[in-house]
C-alpha cells in the first residue's frame, strides 16, 4: 500500500492532491494565474490533515520536476522537500509534460496504435518545452526547448498521427497545418494525473535524493529589466 502527497507547480496552475494505492483521495487545484507562493502551502496542509484524520501514513512525496516556470518548480520542489523531510518520506521527482499526456492516455482510447504525443508548456514568445513521446510514453525526441514554425515537427508528422497538448499547443496551432496533426485542448499538468507515474515510479523504486534534487529547468533563469523611463531635458530660454 502506498500513500503519496502530489505537488504540481510546473505552469501558472498550482495543483496538490493525496492518493493511495492508485486513488485521488483528495484534490486542490487553483487555476486563477500563477498563485503557487500563496496557496501552495494551504493546500499541502489540507492534504496531510486529510491523511492524518484517516490515520494514513505518508510514503512518498512526488513533485514535478520540469521544464517549466522558474519560479513555480523552485516553490514546489522546496514544499516537497520540506515534507519529505518532516514526515520522514521518500521523494519522487516526474517529468512536467508527462503528466500533460496523462489524461489523453487514460480517456481517449480512439488514439491510433502509433500516434505520437507532443506535450507543450509555453516558453513565451514562440519558444515552448516539448518533448515526442509515444503510447508508452518512450522518448522519440529528447524534452527541448524549441522554437516552433511548420516545419519543426514534419519528420513526426509525415510518419503518422501527433497530438498536441499543453499550454504550448495552442499557439503553435496556428503554424502547424498538417493534417495528421491533431490539438487537443485543456491538457494541463494536474497533481490528480501524476498518480500513475508515481506509482510506476515506486514499483520501479525511481526515488531521487532529496538532500541533492534540484529541478529541471532546461533553461538558465533570466531576469527581464524593466525599461528605463526616458530623461526629460531641461528646457533653455523659455522653449
Amino acid at each position: 500500500m502506498s500513500c503519496i502527497l502530489h505537488i504540481e507547480t510546473s505552469t501558472d496552475v498550482c495543483s496538490v492532491a493525496l492518493s493511495q494505492d492508485g486513488m485521488c483521495l483528495f484534490e486542490q487545484t487553483c487555476s486563477e494565474g500563477p498563485s503557487h507562493a500563496a496557496v501552495l502551502a494551504g493546500y499541502i496542509d489540507e492534504a496531510l490533515s486529510f491523511a492524518d484524520s484517516h490515520a494514513i501514513p505518508l510514503d512518498a512525496v512526488a513533485v514535478s520536476k520540469g521544464p517549466g516556470s522558474y519560479t513555480g518548480l523552485r516553490i514546489g520542489v522546496s514544499a516537497a522537500k520540506g515534507v519529505t523531510y518532516g514526515r520522514d518520506a521518500r521523494l519522487i521527482a516526474i517529468d512536467s509534460l508527462k503528466i500533460i499526456t496523462v489524461p489523453t492516455l487514460l480517456h481517449a482510447p480512439d488514439i491510433p496504435e502509433n500516434a505520437l504525443l507532443v506535450p507543450m508548456i509555453d516558453a513565451r514568445r514562440m519558444e515552448v518545452y516539448c518533448a515526442v513521446y509515444n503510447r508508452a510514453l518512450h522518448e522519440e525526441a529528447p524534452i527541448q526547448a524549441l522554437v516552433v514554425d511548420e516545419t519543426t515537427f514534419l519528420p513526426w508528422l509525415n510518419q503518422g498521427p501527433v497530438f498536441f497538448m499543453g499550454n504550448g499547443a495552442a499557439k503553435c496551432q496556428e503554424v502547424i497545418c498538417h493534417p495528421n496533426a491533431h490539438f487537443i485542448s485543456d491538457a494541463r499538468p494536474l497533481a490528480r494525473n501524476m498518480i500513475p507515474l508515481a506509482e510506476m515510479a515506486i514499483a520501479r523504486n525511481e526515488f531521487v535524493d532529496v538532500a541533492y534534487f534540484e529541478p529541471f529547468y532546461l533553461k538558465e533563469f533570466v531576469a527581464i529589466k524593466s525599461k528605463p523611463k526616458g530623461i526629460e531635458m531641461p528646457k533653455r530660454n523659455g522653449k
